[in-house]
C-alpha cells in the first residue's frame, strides 16, 4: 500500500524520478509494517532459514562426537528432532548428511559459524534459539559433560557471548528442562523455577514478571517464524515456552497470586 502511496506522493512532488524514490521508501515502510523493525521477507527468508538448518545439524553432529562417542541418547535426540520437524525422507538424508559431517574427526566449525554469522549474526533470537537447540541436545542423555560444556562455551563465543552471559542462559535452560514430563512437582521444583526465569528468590513480583515477559516474547512462534526461523522448528521452541510458563507459574503459585 505505502508503494503506491510513495509513488503518487513522489511524482506530485518531484515528477517521475520522485516516483521511484517514492515506491522504493515505501516498500521499505511496507517491510517494517508486515514484519517488525529487523523482520524478514518470508520471500528473503529462505536463504536464511537454509544456514539456520545446516548449521544446527552440523553442530549437533559436533556436539555429539565432542566426548568422544555419540551415545544412543544422542542419536535419539537426533532423531526425534527430526520426526518433529516433519522432514521428507530426503530432508532426513541432508540432515544426516550433515550430522556426520559434524561429527567427523577434527572437524572445522568455524566456517559454517561464520556463514551463520554472515546470514543470521545480526538477528538475535537466531543466535539465542541456536543455542537454546544445542543444549537441550547436550541434555539429551541427562547430562552436560567438561567436553561438551568447552564446545557450547566455544560456540556462544564466535556467536558473540561472553562466558558469563552463556553460562546465565545455560543455567536458564537447565532449569527449564526441569519442568517437562511433570518434573515440576519435585521438592527442589521452586529453586528450579527461579532459576528458569533467571531470577531469584529475593526478586521482586515486577522483576520476576519482566524476566518471564522477555522469555516467553524470545520463544514467540510469530516474532521467531519473522526473523528466519524454519517454521516446521517452532515446535521445539514451544516447548521451552510451555516450561517457561510451568516455572512463572508455580512461582506466582508459591508468592500467593
Amino acid at each position: 500500500m505505502f508503494r503506491l502511496i510513495g509513488a503518487l506522493v513522489g511524482f506530485y512532488l518531484y515528477g517521475f524520478l520522485g516516483a521511484i524514490i517514492g515506491f522504493f521508501l515505501g516498500g521499505i515502510v511496507d517491510r517494517i509494517g508486515a514484519y517488525g523493525v529487523g523482520g524478514v521477507n518470508p520471500l528473503s527468508s529462505g536463504h536464511r532459514q537454509t544456514v539456520f538448518l545446516e548449521t544446527v545439524f552440523v553442530l549437533m553432529g559436533k556436539l555429539a562426537k565432542a566426548d568422544g562417542r555419540i551415545s544412543e541418547d544422542e542419536i535419539s535426540y537426533v532423531e526425534q528432532f527430526m520426526q518433529k520437524l516433519g522432514m521428507s525422507a530426503e530432508h532426513r538424508q541432508q540432515a544426516i548428511a550433515l550430522f556426520k559431517q559434524g561429527s567427523a574427526p577434527d572437524y572445522d566449525m568455524g566456517s559454517n559459524i561464520k556463514q551463520f554469522m554472515s546470514v543470521c549474526g545480526h538477528t538475535h533470537s537466531l543466535k539465542q534459539m541456536l543455542l537454546v537447540y544445542l543444549i537441550v541436545m547436550a541434555l539429551s542423555d541427562g547430562r552436560i559433560d567438561t567436553a561438551e560444556e568447552r564446545l557450547l562455551i566455544d560456540i556462544a563465543q564466535q556467536l558473540g557471548y561472553d562466558q558469563a552471559t552463556f553460562q546465565h542462559m545455560l543455567e536458564m535452560v537447565l532449569n527449564q528442562t526441569h519442568f517437562a514430563a511433570g518434573q515440576a512437582a519435585s521438592a527442589n521444583a521452586l529453586d528450579d523455577a527461579y532459576k528458569a526465569l533467571g531470577v531469584s528468590k529475593e526478586s521482586t513480583d515486577q522483576e520476576v514478571k519482566k524476566a518471564y515477559r522477555k522469555l516467553i516474547s524470545q520463544y514467540h512462534p510469530d516474532k521467531l517464524i519473522g526473523q528466519g526461523l524454519p517454521e516446521d522448528m517452532i515446535a521445539v521452541a514451544t516447548e521451552q515456552a510451555k516450561e517457561v510458563q510451568l516455572a512463572y507459574d508455580l512461582i506466582m503459585k508459591s508468592r500467593g497470586q
